[in-house]
């Protein structure tokens, strides 16, 4: 399997070096090594690894933890047993390892971590995805990524079967309720932002007499906040097809099933990425 790991607008070589900087107390005053295997581990010491799933799990970020070993053994041996996006069950073997002692006990937690979070959120992605059934919704995340690793998180997304909402700030207008009262209504905050030359214009209504305002003044998409199911087709009936519908707030795993049975093309769950448990990993070494 490839290790190959290209994702735009992350950039994997400075992550680990910064994460295994942080770990390891670089630039402070002690700082710099690690303190236990090194005085516990014998130098020429070589171990073999494996990394196995505890629980049924979707993986996510393997690649990402293999950059971690080799950033600190270069030589090392490693072989990933599944692909991302995978869904597997307790027990699974994920990646195996082979190499100098030291250098994988320093990266485990590093690798760890990365790997049982973004798994995490390709596991619980997953469930909201097979929860939705069989209907024409597709899952979105939101803004709600922990600062710094949300390309990390987003992409977990993918693989857990979910897509991506807009990345941030830049890449669509999403006028929401505080931008309404700021304008005056929701038609001249679509105006505005449309004569600021935005392709994209998400345009968030929790009223149903919002819908024609906002649609007659050229919203590219109408976010439905806080709808139940019969509001929301409602909604959808009133839309006719003029605009993607998508519905947001408060949806939970019991609840979505019946949110995306309304009609609408797209449900957001910010908890994605925003509450995700981890993924129970582990990772045993032995000697050689």
């Amino acid at each position: 399997m490839s290790s190959v790991f290209d994702l735009p607008g992350f950039e994997l070589a400075t992550f680990v070096t910064a994460t295994l900087a942080e770990d390891l107390g670089a630039g402070l005053e002690g700082g710099g090594h690690d303190v236990t295997s090194e005085s516990v581990i014998p130098e020429e010491a070589r171990f073999v690894g494996v990394m196995a799933s505890r629980d049924p799990i979707t993986v996510a970020g393997l690649p990402i933890a293999a950059a971690f070993f080799r950033a600190l053994d270069p030589a090392v041996a490693i072989t990933q047993l599944v692909e991302d996006g995978t869904r597997v069950p307790p027990g699974t073997e994920l990646m195996r390892l082979s190499g100098r002692a030291r250098a994988m006990l320093t990266a485990e937690r590093s690798a760890l971590n990365t790997v049982q979070h973004l798994s995490g959120i390709a596991t619980l992605t997953r469930s909201y995805v097979d929860a939705m059934g069989d209907t024409k919704a597709k899952l979105l995340d939101t803004r709600k990524t922990i600062p710094g690793l949300r390309h990390l998180e987003k992409y977990a997304v993918r693989m857990g079967g979910g897509q991506n909402h807009r990345m941030g700030l830049w890449d669509a207008a999403m006028i929401k309720d505080n931008h309404v009262a700021v304008s005056g209504g929701v038609a001249e905050a679509v105006r505005r932002a449309l004569a600021a030359g935005v392709a994209v214009v998400i345009c968030e209504v929790d009223r149903l007499d919002q819908i024609e305002p906002a649609l007659a003044a050229g919203a590219t998409r109408l976010l439905l906040d806080n709808m139940g199911p019969e509001m929301l087709r409602e909604s959808v009936a009133l839309v006719a097809g003029r605009a993607p519908c998508e519905a947001s707030g408060g949806v939970r795993l019991d609840t979505i099933g019946a949110i995306a049975a309304s009609g609408v093309d797209y449900v957001s769950v910010g908890r994605l990425t925003q509450s995700a448990p981890a993924a129970d990993i582990g990772l045993d070494f032995r000697l050689v």
